[in-house]
C-alpha cells in the first residue's frame, strides 16, 4: 500500500466507526476508484457500502456490492453477495412501508432485518459444526470475515492478522468497521415446558408497588397541601383553604384505582402526543416477522385472548414496552428502531416477552406508574426549557431548583418500582423462551438491543427524553446499555459479563437499578437452553471470583454503620437504664424521649463514610494512572468492587444534555476509543467553567474508575485541550456529608 493511500484509508475506517459516514465516503472514495492498491480499493469499496447504507444511499451501496461480487477473492464474492441481499431486502422494505399507511417516517439510518426465519418449532438456521455467521453495528451488513475463519466460540480472534481477504489487515484494522461476532446458536426442534415458576414472589411485590407507589404518592400530596396551607397562614387578607386540611387517602385511592382501569386510554393520547405513537397494522409487523405474527396469533388463540393492539414509536433507539389493565385491552409498543436492527426470529421473542408481562398481570400496575410518571416528566423537561429561555439569573436560579425539585419528585414516583422491575423481567424471558423454544435469540435480542440503544445516545450526543422516561418498562435499561453496547469491539460479551455472573457480592449493587444484571439474565436463558441439549450463543464460566470480604464491609461502610448505630443505642439505653435504677444517675428524660436514637444512626452513618473515605478516594498519581487501552480490562475484572478505586486518565467526546435539564449532571456520558462510560459529576459553586459548557468537546477526564452494576468513573478533573479544567469535589462533598450527619446526631442526641 503506498504511504499517501494508508494515512486515507485509516481515517476512513476511523470516521465509520465514529458514525462520522459523510467524512468517512470523503476519505474512501478516491482510494477505492485507485488502481494502485488492490487490497486497500477492496477494504475502502466495503467501507463505502456500509457508509452508503447507513446515509440512506442504498443504490450506490448496492451498485459497489454488485462490483465487489465480480471480484476474483471467493471470500470478497461471499461477503458481497450477503451484503447485497441485506441491501436489496431493505430497499424492498422501504418501498413496501410507502405503500402501507404506518403513520410514521422510517429512518434513513436503520436497517431492516435480515434474515427470515422457520416456523418456531423449526429451527432457523441449518448451521454446520464450528461454523458461524458474522453481523455488524453498520446496517447488520456481515463483516468481510470468512466463515472458515470463525471457531465454535464467542471469545475474540487473536492478536495475529486474520487471513482470506483480511490477511493483511491487523486486527486493530478489523475492530474499526465494528465486527460482531454471533454464534447464531440454535433454537429448539421440540422441547419439554419448563416447570412452573413460583407466581408468589411477582403477585406480592406487584400488591407491594401500589402500595409503595400510592404512599409516596399521599405523603407527596399532603406536603404539597400542607405547603400551600401554611403560606397562606401567613399572608395578609387570606385565609388558609379548609378543605386542603382532610386527608386525601381514600380519594386517592379510588382516583389510582380508576387510572388503571383507564390507563390503556390515557395513555394512547399521551404517548401519540409526547411521542408520535401511531397504530402498527400487523400487516406491516408481518413483513418484518412472520415468525412474531404467528406467535402473538397461537398464544392469544391459547390464553383466549383478543390480539393486542399494536402501536409503533418512530424513534431509531431499540424499545419495546407492554401497557394495558386486561389482557383485552393490552398495547404493545414496539420502535421503529428495533424492528430494524433485530432478525425475525429476536423480534418474535422480543414480542413473546411482553405476552409474559400480560400473562402474568405485572403489566397493569407498570402502566399505572408509567401513566403518573409520564406527566411528570413532561412537566420537568417543559420547566427545565422555560428555564433554558430566561436571561437574566436572578430569575432562572428558582425555575431551574424548580425543575430540579420535579426531577426529584420523578426519581421517587419510578423509585417505588424498581423491584418489581427488575423481578418481572426473569419471568417474561422465562415464558418467551417457553413460547418460542428460542433462548438464543433472545440472547442476542438482548444485546443486540443494548448496541441500538448506545449507537441512538452517540448519534444524539445525550440520553433522549423518550429513553430516561420510558426507561422502566423497556426490557434494556438505557443505563447498562452504554459500556455493553459499545465494548463488543474491545472485549467479549462473555468477558465483560463476567463481573454479573461471578462476583459474589453483585446483587447488593442492584438495589437502584431499574433492570437486573444482563449477564444474571442471560446466564439463565442459557440454561435453559442447556436444559434443551442446545449449544449457548453465549459460554459462562461457572467459577466464581474471589472478592475480599473486608473490601466489601468497606464498602457498605456508611450504611454499616446504621445498624451498628442501633446497637449503640441499645447500649446506652441499658446504661442509663441501670444507671436510673441505681440512683447514680437520673437521665430518665433523656431515654424516654426515643428521638435519641436517631442521634446514634447519623453518627453510626457517619463514621462509616468517614472510614471509606480514603479508600474510596486515594491520590491520583500520575505513574499509576491508567488509560484507555485500559478500560476494557478493567470492565472485564470480576472481581472488583466500587471501592477498589483505579486512577484513570481517559480521553473522549463529552455527551449529555444542554442547559437546565441536566443541571445535576445526571446526563454526563464519556465517550471513549473503548466505549461510552457513565461519569458522575458534582458542580461546585465559584467555578468560572459549567460542566455544561464542554458538552460535545474533546476532554481529558481524570477520576476514579468503579466497577458496579454499572461502571461509571467518579470525576476529578474535566480539562479541555485549551487548558479549561473543571473540578468535581468527590472527596470534599463526602466529608462534608460525614461531619454534617456527625453535627446533626450529636445534636439530636443531646437535646431530644
Amino acid at each position: 500500500m503506498p504511504s499517501h493511500a494508508k494515512p486515507s484509508l485509516e481515517a476512513g475506517l476511523v470516521a465509520l466507526k465514529q458514525g462520522n459516514y459523510q467524512t468517512a465516503i470523503a476519505q474512501l472514495e478516491p482510494i477505492a476508484s485507485s488502481q494502485s492498491n488492490a487490497t486497500a480499493s477492496l477494504q475502502a469499496q466495503v467501507g463505502l457500502v456500509m457508509a452508503y447504507a447507513r446515509t440512506g444511499e442504498v443504490p450506490k451501496a448496492i451498485a459497489i456490492s454488485q462490483n465487489l461480487i465480480k471480484s476474483n477473492n471467493p471470500q470478497v464474492q461471499e461477503w458481497a453477495t450477503r451484503a447485497l441481499e441485506h441491501l436489496t431486502k431493505r430497499k424492498k422494505s422501504e418501498q413496501e412501508s410507502k405503500k402501507v399507511e404506518t403513520g410514521f417516517v422510517a429512518f434513513d439510518n436503520s436497517t431492516p432485518d435480515s434474515t427470515p426465519v422457520t416456523p418456531p418449532e423449526t429451527p432457523t438456521l441449518e448451521e454446520k459444526p464450528n461454523e458461524q455467521v458474522i453481523e455488524t453495528k453498520s446496517d447488520d451488513i456481515p463483516a468481510m470475515v470468512p466463515l472458515a475463519r470463525l471457531k465454535a466460540t464467542l471469545a475474540p480472534p487473536p492478536p495475529t492478522p486474520l487471513s482470506g481477504f483480511m490477511g493483511s489487515v491487523t486486527r486493530t484494522q478489523a475492530k474499526l468497521f465494528g465486527v460482531i461476532y454471533w454464534r447464531q446458536a440454535q433454537r429448539a426442534r421440540a422441547w419439554q415446558p419448563l416447570r412452573k415458576p413460583k407466581l408468589i414472589p411477582l403477585r406480592l411485590l406487584s400488591a407491594g408497588t401500589f402500595i409503595a407507589l400510592f404512599w409516596v404518592i399521599r405523603e407527596i400530596l399532603k406536603l404539597a397541601l400542607g405547603l400551600i396551607n401554611q403560606t397562606l397562614v401567613k399572608l395578609p387578607y387570606v385565609e388558609p383553604i379548609q378543605l386542603l386540611y382532610y386527608d386525601p387517602t381514600q380519594l386517592l385511592l379510588i382516583v389510582l384505582v380508576i387510572l388503571i382501569g383507564v390507563s390503556p386510554w390515557l395513555l394512547d393520547l399521551l404517548l401519540a402526543n409526547l411521542y408520535s405513537q401511531r397504530e402498527f397494522p400487523k400487516d406491516v409487523l408481518n413483513t418484518h416477522s412472520r415468525e412474531a405474527v404467528r406467535v402473538l396469533q397461537r398464544c392469544c388463540q391459547q390464553r383466549h385472548w383478543p390480539l393486542p393492539k399494536l402501536r409503533i414509536l418512530p424513534t431509531a433507539a431499540p424499545i419495546i414496552l407492554t401497557y394495558g389493565s386486561l389482557p383485552r385491552n393490552a398495547r404493545i409498543v414496539v420502535s421503529q428502531g428495533l424492528l430494524e436492527q433485530l432478525a425475525d426470529d429476536e423480534i418474535a421473542i422480543i414480542y413473546a416477552t411482553q405476552l409474559g408481562h400480560i400473562a402474568h398481570w405485572d403489566f397493569a400496575v407498570m402502566s399505572l406508574l408509567l401513566l403518573v410518571t409520564l406527566p411528570t416528566h413532561k412537566l420537568y423537561q417543559q420547566v427545565s426549557e422555560l428555564a433554558d429561555k430566561i436571561s437574566a439569573k436572578i430569575w432562572r436560579w428558582p425555575v431551574t431548583i424548580l425543575a430540579s425539585l420535579i426531577y426529584g419528585v420523578w426519581c421517587l414516583l419510578t423509585g417505588t418500582a424498581l423491584w418489581l422491575s427488575r423481578l418481572r423481567l426473569y419471568y417474561s424471558d422465562r415464558i418467551a423462551a417457553e413460547i418460542t423454544g428460542n433462548p438464543n435469540a433472545l440472547i442476542r435480542a438482548l444485546l443486540k438491543i443494548a448496541i441500538g440503544i448506545a449507537a441512538d445516545i452517540q448519534k444524539q450526543e445525550h440520553t433522549s427524553w423518550q429513553l430516561e422516561s420510558l426507561n422502566l418498562l423497556t426490557p434494556v435499561s438505557y443505563q447498562q446499555s452504554l459500556s455493553l453496547g459499545t465494548i463488543a469491539s474491545n472485549l467479549s460479551f462473555e468477558s465483560f459479563l463476567k463481573w454479573d455472573t461471578a462476583n459474589s457480592y453483585r446483587r447488593w449493587f442492584t438495589i437502584n437499578n431499574s433492570h437486573p444484571l444482563m449477564g444474571d439474565r442471560l446466564e439463565r436463558l442459557c440454561q435453559i437452553a442447556r436444559h434443551w441439549h442446545l449449544d449457548t450463543e453465549l459460554h459462562f464460566a461457572s467459577v466464581p471470583s474471589k472478592v475480599k470480604r473486608q473490601s466489601f464491609l468497606l464498602q457498605i461502610a456508611p450504611w454499616l454503620g446504621i445498624p451498628l448505630g442501633v446497637l449503640f443505642a441499645a447500649f446506652v439505653w441499658l446504661t442509663w437504664q441501670l444507671a436510673f435504677t441505681l440512683k447514680f444517675l437520673n437521665l430518665k428524660w433523656i431515654y424516654e424521649d426515643w428521638s435519641f436514637i436517631t442521634g446514634c444512626l447519623l453518627i453510626g452513618f457517619s463514621i462509616g463514610t468517614v472510614m471509606r473515605i480514603n479508600s474510596f478516594f486515594p491520590d491520583i498519581k500520575p505513574a499509576t494512572v491508567q488509560t484507555d487501552d485500559s478500560l476494557p480490562n478493567l470492565l472485564a475484572d470480576p472481581s472488583a468492587l466500587p471501592i477498589d478505586s483505579v486512577s484513570v486518565r481517559l480521553v473522549g467526546k463529552l455527551l449529555g444534555r444542554q442547559g437546565t435539564s441536566n443541571s445535576l449532571a445526571q446526563d454526563l456520558i464519556l465517550q471513549s476509543s473503548a466505549g461510552l462510560v457513565k461519569l458522575h459529576h458534582i458542580s461546585w459553586l465559584g467555578q468560572s467553567v459549567n460542566h455544561q459548557d464542554l458538552i460535545g468537546r474533546q476532554i481529558i477526564v481524570t477520576g476514579w474508575f468503579r466497577r458496579g452494576a454499572t461502571p461509571w468513573i467518579d470525576i476529578q478533573t474535566l480539562e479541555t485541550q485549551s487548558g479549561k479544567t473543571i473540578h468535581s469535589p468527590h472527596p470534599i462533598w463526602s466529608t462534608f456529608l460525614a461531619v454534617a450527619a456527625q453535627a446533626w446526631g450529636a445534636y439530636v442526641f443531646l437535646t431530644g
